[in-house]
């Protein structure tokens, strides 16, 4: 097995291929980022520059020919997380895979299966298994803190995300439910101890941003579990004054609750405005709450360090594509439940869907693939 640092290179070079970078460079010991690919003009040559990245490439796949190279993070639109998954693993290199996986389970299906077949890991990079506030909570639970949990809430909400992409559902798979409620199901059920889940019931509309988009911007999920206990997973992009991250944790003994940004900012009033407070904060002026240590807090260079010891065999891979196929088959789900309005048992695994989104904006399609 190799030794030294792993050498990693970004596929992307916008708002997550930074955050990749930075993260990266906040734990550096693990890993180092020596190359970036993008195809947009100038977009990576200036990510390389502020972030001392020798290598710049506008295709991927030549970046994929570097041999010094040992894994390679996808911070690409999701449609193309499945072509990019299976070019990295038969290039014979790990892969990081933003959330959510792919848009569809076939994808999610052919990208464990190449990877299994080529002997690379297959990382799904979920930041909430990492996030210091939500690991104490899990780590509690698991001691017995709140007896038996049966409640588990996770909610991620804004005013909407940062790449035009995001609205596109041909691009993303879907809205804010794709987008964050992919977030919100792997944290429940990660936080329960992976049970069996039972059944999916989702409600979503499209409330303030009809005119940038076909999908949905504010959802509402609830997750069955074989043991018993319920997931709640809620989202929005029509929520303003930047972002709101949240848990909610209850027990037959006890109960927790943590606000990923509230602990750690600066109570703060400004009539002049400043630089930055937090992300998706669309101003500085007035109250805002500014964050310090903001990547090492949501459990980005964690995660990222946590990847490249895994490559080195130091660490068990915690957070594998498989996670990511779990929250696929739940995103079909919800979407489908949001059309019918009625739960959707799992297992559910229609053929032929293009995107999660599709059966929501077609009952009939939703139908067919319950059989009805």
């Amino acid at each position: 097995m190799a030794k030294g640092k792993v050498k990693v290179g970004i596929i992307g070079s916008r708002f997550e291929a930074d955050i990749h970078a930075e993260s990266f460079k906040i734990l550096p010991d693990e890993a180092e980022v020596v190359a970036i690919a993008s195809p947009t003009p100038g977009n990576a040559a200036a990510m390389a520059k502020r972030h001392g990245i020798p290598r710049v490439f506008t295709d991927y796949r030549e970046m994929l020919k570097e041999p010094d190279i040992e894994m390679i993070t996808i911070t690409a639109p999701n449609r193309l997380h499945a072509q990019m998954t299976i070019d990295i693993a038969n290039a014979g290199k790990h892969v990081v895979c933003e959330k959510p996986l792919c848009v569809t389970l076939e994808e999610a299906d052919e990208m464990i299966d190449v990877c299994n077949r080529k002997g690379v890991l297959l990382n799904y990079a979920e930041e909430l298994f990492f996030t210091p506030k939500y690991v104490k909570a899990k780590e509690m639970a698991d001691q017995g803190a709140f007896g038996r949990v049966h409640y588990v809430k996770q909610a991620e909400k804004h005013f909407g995300p940062h790449s035009d992409w995001f609205w596109d559902p041909q691009e993303a798979g879907g809205g804010a439910f794709a987008d964050l409620g992919c977030h919100g199901i792997a944290f429940v059920w990660w936080f329960l101890g992976r049970p069996g889940i039972k059944s999916v019931y989702a409600q979503m509309n499209t409330q303030v941003h009809g005119d940038r988009t076909e999908g949905d911007d504010e959802t509402h999920c609830i997750i069955e579990f074989d043991n018993g206990a319920i997931g709640i997973v809620e989202n929005s992009w029509a929520t303003r004054g930047g972002m709101h991250d949240t848990i909610e944790v209850r027990g037959s003994h006890g109960l927790t609750s943590a606000d990923l940004h509230r602990g750690n900012a600066l109570p703060t009033y400004s009539e002049n405005g400043f630089a930055y407070a937090v992300e998706k904060a669309p101003s500085t002026k007035g109250w805002t709450y500014p964050v310090f240590d903001e990547l090492y807090n949501y459990g980005f260079p964690q995660e990222m360090q946590h990847f490249a010891r895994a490559v080195r065999g130091k660490e068990a891979p915690i957070c594998t594509g498989e996670v990511g196929r779990v929250v696929q088959e739940v995103l079909y789900a919800g979407y489908a439940s949001a059309a019918l309005g009625q739960k959707i048992h799992l297992p559910f695994r229609p053929k032929g869907i293009t995107s999660p989104i599709s059966l929501w904006k077609n009952a009939d399609l939703a139908r067919r693939a319950l059989g009805k």
